[in-house]
């Protein structure tokens, strides 16, 4: 049972200092003005900070305690992700990697409010006019996260229909 936590605890480590220093690579060298094409026409490094959450919901927003609130609401959703992971041996796979990836990320984006009140985004993904909003290394390990975990309640649930 340990072997399996200090795993997921691991797992989320190690997204935790790929998002430290994907960020720390953009910051130090990519401007606001700058913008670096990888694959021309579908994706660019760019530097952009965020205030908000994903996708820049409420970026723009003038509420006085948004850091702060967004800071405590991440807080709980790193300790309930936690938790679960403090039992890993009852995850199955999918929910394991799934829990694994979001709290590594949680917590990369975390650090990022904690320190600045701000979020580093610098992957830009596009077609055309068409462009997804800029995102991070540690937004990346959300989505597939909850992906896996979405996948695996799903599957589940099928499952369980099926046993009847």
């Amino acid at each position: 049972m340990a072997d399996l936590r200090l795993k997921a605890y691991g797992i989320a480590a190690a997204v935790f200092a790929l998002d430290r220093l994907s960020k720390w690579l953009v910051e130090r060298s990519v401007s606001f003005a700058d913008t670096r094409t990888v694959i021309p026409g579908f994706f660019d490094i760019v530097h952009s900070q965020n205030r908000g959450v994903a996708f820049g919901m409420f970026n723009d927003s003038n509420f006085e305690w948004r850091t702060m609130g967004l800071v405590l609401l991440t807080a709980a959703a790193i300790v309930l992700v936690s938790v679960m992971l403090w039992n890993a041996h009852r995850l199955d796979r999918l929910s394991f990697w799934g829990l694994a990836l979001i709290l590594g990320g949680a917590a990369g984006n975390e650090f990022d409010r904690i320190v600045s009140g701000q979020v580093t985004d610098f992957l830009e993904l596009y077609v055309g006019a068409y462009h997804w909003p800029t995102f991070n290394v540690a937004d990346s390990a959300i989505v597939i996260g909850s992906g896996l975990f979405l996948i695996e309640m799903l599957r589940g649930k099928r499952q369980a229909a099926n046993v009847s």
